[in-house]
């Protein structure tokens, strides 16, 4: 890899816009952009909104984004505009655009941190998920594959991972704009466009293909590392749903949901392995 043209992000930020990056690169065809740069992108967004309204220190609570269109590997615009502000809530709409058509957009619902209410409720029990050993991680920052644990145990080795077991993954965020550093919302926003690969991924691949992702969170990640595990699917005529729970070094801290479509004629066999984007 020459570390002089490589540049670890999403994309580049232009006068005209924002440049997508080898990175941003899908694993579906080579001339589109996938679902964690674009989630991400529009993270940015809204995150940068709420801040310029004035309104920090909000937990970016309720996130949804609609995937209608591909997004292509070119020039690309993000806005984001305040709906409704209140005491304890701010709720925006962002859009993702690329030659004047808006092929992506997202809701974030902003909510006031408060006490917790000193009632008891129930609470799924059970084992709830851990990072991997720190010991076997990639330093943080530096250029690898996302980890994953399922019928076998955690690895960087995707051809390990495609079987039918309950899939996990645990990733450091790769920041959404080059030069930028990636917050604690971009990274969960991004990284959560990834329920597809833990819900969707079976023995003979990825064979669906999400149109949306839906986020709510309790509060914002602890760091720009973290992990998801599936907690369901069902699918019927070709339409699937995957629920997976957010985690980070700490605990959980809410729950990330896909729809998804049916897409076996452009299967993603990973049995093979990936290799990082963008050496050269």
């Amino acid at each position: 890899m020459n570390e002089n043209t490589f540049q670890f992000a999403w994309f580049q930020q232009s006068t005209a816009g924002f440049d997508p990056l080898p990175l941003a690169q899908s694993l579906w065809r080579d001339d589109q952009m996938h679902g964690v740069a674009v989630s991400g992108l529009l993270a940015r967004a809204l995150e940068r909104a709420a801040a310029e309204a004035g309104r920090t220190g909000l937990v970016p609570a309720r996130y949804h984004v609609d995937l209608f269109r591909p997004a292509r590997m070119i020039t690309t615009t993000a806005s984001a505009t305040i709906v409704r502000e209140g005491p304890r809530l701010v709720l925006l709409d962002a859009v993702v655009e690329q030659e004047g058509e808006v092929v992506a957009r997202a809701g974030a619902t902003f909510l006031a941190p408060s006490a917790d209410a000193a009632g008891e409720v129930w609470a799924a029990a059970g084992e709830r998920p851990v990072p991997p050993p720190a010991e076997s991680l990639p330093t943080p920052g530096e250029h690898h594959v996302p980890w994953f644990a399922s019928a076998s145990a955690w690895s960087d080795n995707f051809g390990d991972h495609q079987n039918a077991g309950r899939h996990q993954t645990w990733q450091t965020a790769v920041p959404i704009v080059y030069g930028e550093d990636c917050t604690p919302f971009q990274a969960v926003a991004s990284i959560a466009d990834a329920t597809s690969m833990v819900t969707n991924w079976g023995s003979r691949g990825v064979e669906h293909i999400n149109t949306d992702i839906d986020l709510a969170l309790c509060r914002l990640p602890d760091s720009v590392r973290l992990g998801l595990r599936a907690t369901d699917h069902v699918s019927s005529d070709g339409i699937a749903v995957g629920t997976a729970e957010v985690f980070d070094a700490t605990g959980v801290l809410g729950t990330a949901t896909v729809t998804s479509l049916a897409n076996t004629r452009r299967t993603v066999d990973l049995s093979g392995g990936v290799e990082p984007r963008g050496a050269v």
